[in-house]
């Protein structure tokens, strides 16, 4: 008995001591991070949300041979695995597969993670069409004063799409103390994504920080004048028909979009984003972003990596297969994915709970296999 008291007051002892260290340090995002523990493809439920509103909507057409293939009993098993929510498949701007799984519909929402970072590329492209920013190498200092000294005034919006800003970001995903859990977490995205400090010569050296993108939003919202989810809605989700009016995500009541992370959708409005880009930022022959910039979006940054070698692998917020030239993709932490590929007109869209544990190089297994099955579909 004395030993499950002593337990039990060394339990309580520790979490008033979390408590008062999360308090006086001014963390306090640490209380719903303890509650929540892990991020959840749900969690536009435990978060304010701003709406995209949908508008007119576009359906799909329906193929031919819709849903005459099924998924291959080994790919099937692995996506089963990773607690798939849904596949669709579209080609030749038709749907030609949806499978939906774990309750999940076809106007159900589920969290994209960073398939948002792809999202608010384009919405930087956009903005760049009309003229909201100058350039791509506008210094983030033009827009947000906390950039305006020191070695903050050498980091360009470019740095940011090419996630080379040099700042000293912090990306764990298992630290409590990390920027990007405080950001998710937290209550004043603002300030975490300016508080950074620059400890690399901005442009020669690629290192992914959510931070870099949460900037963008920023820029964005500071540019246009509006909020990302109403430009977003205006320039994006309204004109490629989406069905289902979209939430995105933000720190509080009324406060900042995580441009980062949380757009909530479904699969077969999400595929509007790949038939987007596959379309060179057209839709259905209207630019919404210039060809010129959807292709460079695309394309290798070429920026120093970690191993010391050019980056094969991303581009503006977009993940390319350097084995498989021109295909490219929106990648979510949890199995995520908006899938392109060109040469055969297929936009491939998976959302799901988990993401395998398997790398060719730095595409995940699922993406390879689900690259291999859908690109013969006809």
């Amino acid at each position: 008995m004395r030993i499950i008291n002593g337990i039990i007051k060394a339990v309580i002892g520790l979490a008033v001591g979390l408590s008062l260290f999360a308090v006086i340090t001014g963390r306090t995002y640490l209380f719903k991070a303890v509650a929540y523990n892990f991020a959840d493809v749900d969690d536009y439920k435990i978060f304010d949300n701003n709406d995209v509103a949908a508008g007119s909507v576009q359906p799909w057409p329906v193929s031919p041979s819709y849903n005459k293939q099924r998924l291959p009993a080994s790919l099937d098993s692995e996506l089963t695995v990773l607690k798939n929510i849904a596949v669709v498949v579209i080609k030749n701007d038709s749907l030609v597969f949806e499978q939906y799984e774990s309750g999940y519909s076809d106007s159900s929402y589920s969290g994209s993670f960073s398939v948002a970072k792809s999202i608010t590329s384009i919405l930087i492209g956009v903005a760049l069409r009309e003229g909201k920013i100058t350039t791509l190498n506008d210094p983030v200092g033009k827009y947000l004063p906390e950039f305006s000294t020191g070695e903050k005034t050498k980091v360009t919006i470019l740095h940011l799409l090419t996630m080379s800003s040099g700042s000293d970001w912090d990306e764990s995903y298992s630290n409590p103390l990390s920027t990007t859990t405080e950001i998710y977490y937290g209550s004043n995205a603002y300030k975490t994504a300016t508080g950074v400090e620059i400890i690399r010569t901005p442009g020669t050296y690629h290192d992914y920080k959510s931070g870099d993108t949460q900037l963008l939003g920023l820029i964005l919202e500071k540019a246009t004048g509006m909020s990302l989810s109403e430009y977003a809605s205006q320039k994006i989700w309204k004109p490629v028909g989406a069905e289902h009016t979209a939430k995105w995500s933000t720190d509080k009541e009324g406060g900042k979009i995580k441009a980062y992370c949380c757009f909530n959708s479904n699969a077969k409005d999400f595929a509007r984003i790949g038939q987007l880009m596959l379309d060179s930022g057209k839709w259905k022959g209207a630019t919404i972003i210039d060809p010129d910039y959807a292709s460079a979006s695309v394309r290798p940054n070429t920026i120093v990596t970690d191993n010391g070698q050019p980056c094969d692998f991303y581009g503006y917020q977009w993940w390319l297969v350097p084995y498989k030239p021109g295909v490219f993709y929106a990648r979510g932490i949890l199995g995520q994915y908006i899938i392109v590929i060109p040469k055969s007109k297929t936009v491939i869209v998976r959302l799901g709970e988990k993401r395998g544990p398997i790398f060719q190089q730095t595409v995940p297994k699922e993406v390879n296999d689900l690259i291999e099955w859908a690109d013969g579909l006809r």
